[in-house]
């Protein structure tokens, strides 16, 4: 029997990856390794589970059992490899060797931690994946008054979420406005407005510093001096690629597993995409590349190189207080931003010196005009 494709990851890209490949090649052994359940489920509706009052049973699709006998593969659970050995091709589990035939890295990205002092940092929840959601959703039985740490896409989604599923909801940040490294100003004060209209109380620009139990609540101590008590603390701060493995087997990485754009790395034989990936320079933490590169990756490892593109890839953030479609522009294209709208309605175009529409942000009703102005984007990765 030939050696397996092996696929370490079980996300959105591990699971996606296998099902295009099946529909290429149903033959070639395919062995999935996963280091939590295997379960498969949508990692973007960990933000909606509150609003639907889903628990993390009700997030799930499919189990792992019945997801190897779909892809007709093997599927290893709770199982965490100690190191790859690419030179004769082989990864380690432990003490077990597993050879493969191709290797791909669909590791994800891992949630950033700061540390706080401060007898309560056990009560500091990262939601990262459907473990992480079925540990908050336990520990907030009952709770009322939930803490969010940072004010990204993750903690707007959060906040909104929450609040539809009945808490009360403080976010803490360091910034001066909401999504700061992806929305212009006009349309961060629209989101913020939005979500303060329901009661969410911000407090940007200080950071928390300890967090300390007090009867049967948590008292919030943070830079400026203040003070907020509340249940439950909700880590949002950010995610950074998983890249120890790959590092460590000597395969280059950079800010991602770096790969070219057949989604090979510096070892032949070995690829890597989602979250981990860093294709072409880029690192996009979101489902619409994820999904192009599982078709172009599903080919090559079927015996058809194929390269990935990137065509236009908006990004839908779910607040739906104030809905909110982003479309960065490419990387070293530079524009001006023109902001147009007001209140909740904000449509923030780019264009270059040719008038060329490079991106945009639009909130509130303004989001209907998204498919005509796709239209006009340059591709991402041509």
């Amino acid at each position: 029997m030939s050696d397996p494709v092996v696929i370490v990851g079980t996300g959105l890209a591990g699971y996606n990856l296998a099902r295009e490949f099946r529909k290429l090649d149903g033959e070639t052994p395919l062995l999935l390794i996963s280091a939590d359940d295997g379960r498969s489920y949508s990692k973007p509706m960990l933000s909606t589970g509150f609003a639907k009052d889903k628990d993390a049973d009700g997030l799930s699709m499919a189990e792992p059992g019945a997801m190897a006998e779909q892809l007709k593969a093997q599927v290893r659970t709770h199982t965490r490899i100690s190191g790859i050995d690419p030179g004769h091709k082989r990864l380690w589990i432990g003490e077990e060797q597993v050879p493969y035939r191709d290797l791909v890295l669909a590791l994800g990205a891992q949630t950033i931690q700061v540390p706080v002092q401060g007898d309560a940092a056990d009560a500091i929840f990262p939601i990262n994946d459907l473990e992480d959601y079925a540990r908050f959703r336990a520990a907030a039985a009952g709770k009322r008054r939930v803490l969010i740490l940072g004010a990204g896409l993750i903690g707007c989604e959060f906040a909104n979420d929450m609040h539809l599923g009945g808490f009360e909801i403080d976010i803490v940040a360091p910034c001066e406005q909401v999504m700061p490294t992806l929305l212009h100003p006009a349309a961060a004060a629209a989101v913020q407005a939005g979500l303060q209209g329901l009661g969410v109380r911000f407090h940007l620009g200080p950071v928390l510093t300890r967090l300390e139990r007090s009867a049967d609540a948590l008292q919030a101590h943070l830079s400026d001096g203040s003070v907020i008590v509340c249940d439950l603390v909700v880590s949002a701060i950010g995610l950074r690629p998983r890249i120890d493995l790959a590092a460590a087997a000597g395969l280059q990485v950079n800010r991602g597993v770096v790969v070219d754009r057949h989604l090979r790395t510096s070892h032949a034989n070995i690829h890597a995409l989602g979250d981990c990936a860093e294709v072409d320079g880029i690192n996009l933490l979101y489902v619409m590349p994820l999904m192009a590169c599982a078709r172009a990756l599903a080919q090559t490892l079927a015996g058809n190189p194929t390269v990935v593109s990137y065509g236009p890839m908006p990004i839908t953030v779910k607040t739906p207080v104030c809905p909110l479609v982003v479309s960065p522009p490419p990387r070293a294209r530079e524009g001006q931003w023109q902001v147009e709208g007001q209140g909740s309605d904000i449509k923030v175009l780019c264009r270059d010196a040719d008038g060329q529409l490079l991106g945009y942000v639009l909130t509130g009703t303004a989001v209907m005009e998204k498919l005509a102005l796709n239209r006009q984007l340059p591709p991402l990765l041509a």
